[in-house]
């Protein structure tokens, strides 16, 4: 029969090599969650005629969204004409004037 404190040193060393077996999620102490305070976003509103103070994140933000979507939306303007008709039509027309046939309508 096997002694306790071999026992015991087995069980540690399962432990200590599965590390997956431990969960962290609470980390630690303090509140749970944030309590909700009825403010959009936690701020509270300012007194009349004083003006809100720009996190320092907040100008790169903007900058970097709208530069991206004015970006996107030039690109989009520029795209080229991939569709499946626009190809058909020009190799018809293509093939249309290889053939030495009209390919103009009045």
């Amino acid at each position: 029969m096997l002694s306790t404190s071999l026992v015991r040193t087995a069980h540690r060393a399962t432990q200590r090599s599965i590390p997956a077996c431990r969960r962290y999620a609470s980390h630690g102490s303090g509140p749970k969650y944030n309590e909700p305070s009825g403010y959009l976003f936690g701020e509270k509103p300012l007194p009349p005629g004083e003006k809100r103070k720009k996190e320092d994140w907040e100008s790169v933000w903007y900058a970097g969204m709208y530069g991206t979507m004015l970006l996107a939306g030039v690109l989009l303007y520029y795209k080229p004409d991939t569709s499946l008709s626009t190809w058909a039509y020009n190799e018809a027309k293509s093939r249309m004037e290889a053939r030495g046939e009209k390919t103009d309508y009045p």
